[in-house]
């Protein structure tokens, strides 16, 4: 059968690459971040929780808008994957989950987060 897939918003698309950037990016990097602060013994004002959250949604909203002007400062923490409108969300997670940078650095962060755990629960 050959269907002809619905075109995507414009809206709909940012918000896709708001939320894959702001959790897949933004949510690990504020996590090491607080429970480092956590380990150096600092009061967290709000919470632990809402720096993460508050500190994601920040960067998913500007790093879209900032990453293209300044492409050496955002190389690591900007996916242009995420905002193919020629994508679904599923498609956009499958093909960024294939490249070989991200399992270095999925795995790299999940090793950071566990030593950090284990050094804040001590």
């Amino acid at each position: 059968m050959n269907a002809l897939a619905t075109p995507k918003s414009s809206l709909q698309n940012r918000l896709e690459g708001f939320a894959l950037t702001a959790i897949f990016q933004g949510v690990l990097t504020f996590a090491a971040a607080t429970l480092l602060l956590k380990l150096a013994h600092h009061q967290i004002a709000g919470g632990a929780v809402f720096l993460v959250v508050a500190a994601s949604i920040f960067h998913g909203l500007f790093t879209p808008w900032l990453a293209p002007k300044f492409p050496g400062l955002f190389k690591n923490s900007y996916e242009p994957l995420f905002f193919d409108a020629g994508l679904s969300f599923t498609d956009k997670l499958a093909q960024w989950r294939s490249q070989p940078t991200v399992s270095l650095q999925l795995v790299t962060s999940v090793m950071m987060l566990s030593v950090l755990a284990v050094a804040v629960a001590s």
